[in-house]
């Protein structure tokens, strides 16, 4: 069982709190209640969290998701909770005033963004925070995918962005986990409990053919996501984007600044879409 002694993942007070929704397109969350606090994550359009405390302009927020705890600003969430019913499909689209291409945009948001859905209407879909979007860029909670690595190829050049978790920007396990989500898998923000908590470990993973598509190679603080038993995806910082390379490439670079990968990861995607991660499960309280 992990440990989940985590100032990361536990916020300083227990108890009750105030259930919050994200209510722009994404928000920013940060070890501090300042504007220039360094970003730890994100929460998509659409993620519910828990409001603990309040400092000025920003609220001490836990995630449901990942029970990621950060600052972020209070225009950013609001009251109360509208159950989701389906999710952004596409990298990112339009959320509209209108029913129509033509009307105000009200901004970006991107894949994995939760929708509550209340109308139709030519083509559009009437959501209860985020206006209208276009219904072929939606689908239903329940509707996943088969490919984790298909869905992080389409990530392919986003910027990279530390703490990011977004389309138009994101981190390795940012990436690694928008992946998995689509496919109906949850994993935890960082790389050091993805590789504790998630899967099994691929034994000899660097002997000849082992790798397979899918599979999550491991640095101390970083990560990728095999497209094949030879071919690394990942987002990071010497690139500035997310980008595929040789994994035999990628090593010798890569350990300049974090050392010899760590090991590497393969998660069965039917059997983890089925039950509740036990990293998740541990955490909740009766």
């Amino acid at each position: 069982m992990p440990e989940f002694d985590d100032l990361r993942l536990t916020p300083p007070k227990r108890g009750a709190g105030l259930r919050m929704q994200v209510s722009a397109g994404v928000a920013a969350l940060r070890d501090s209640a300042r504007p220039d606090a360094e970003m730890v994550t994100q929460a998509l359009h659409g993620e519910t969290a828990t409001l603990f405390k309040e400092d000025g302009e920003f609220g001490l927020f836990q995630m449901d998701r990942d029970r990621y705890v950060g600052w972020a600003l209070m225009d950013t969430f609001s009251a109360p909770v509208s159950e989701p019913t389906h999710k952004v499909s596409a990298l990112r689209t339009y959320a509209y005033s209108q029913p129509h291409l033509k009307s105000a945009p009200y901004g970006l948001i991107s894949m994995g963004s939760l929708l509550t859905v209340v109308d139709e209407d030519r083509g559009f879909l009437k959501t209860t925070r985020g206006g209208w979007v276009t219904s072929s860029h939606v689908v239903a909670l329940d509707i996943v995918e088969d490919d984790p690595a298909d869905v992080a190829t389409r990530f392919l050049n986003t910027p990279y962005l530390w703490g990011g978790c977004e389309s138009l920007g994101l981190d390795c396990t940012g990436l690694t986990r928008a992946a998995f989500s689509a496919c109906g898998v949850r994993l935890p923000r960082d790389s050091d409990m993805q590789v504790a908590w998630c899967g099994e470990p691929v034994d000899d993973w660097n002997g000849p053919g082992t790798l397979q598509r899918n599979d999550l190679v491991f640095w101390k603080g970083h990560v990728g996501i095999m497209l094949d038993e030879s071919t690394l995806l990942h987002s990071n910082g010497y690139h500035m984007a997310v980008a595929q390379e040789p994994l035999l490439t990628a090593i010798p670079r890569i350990a300049k600044e974090y050392g010899e990968p760590i090991g590497a990861r393969r998660i069965d995607i039917l059997k983890e879409r089925a039950a509740t991660p036990e990293w998740l499960a541990a955490g909740r309280k009766p």
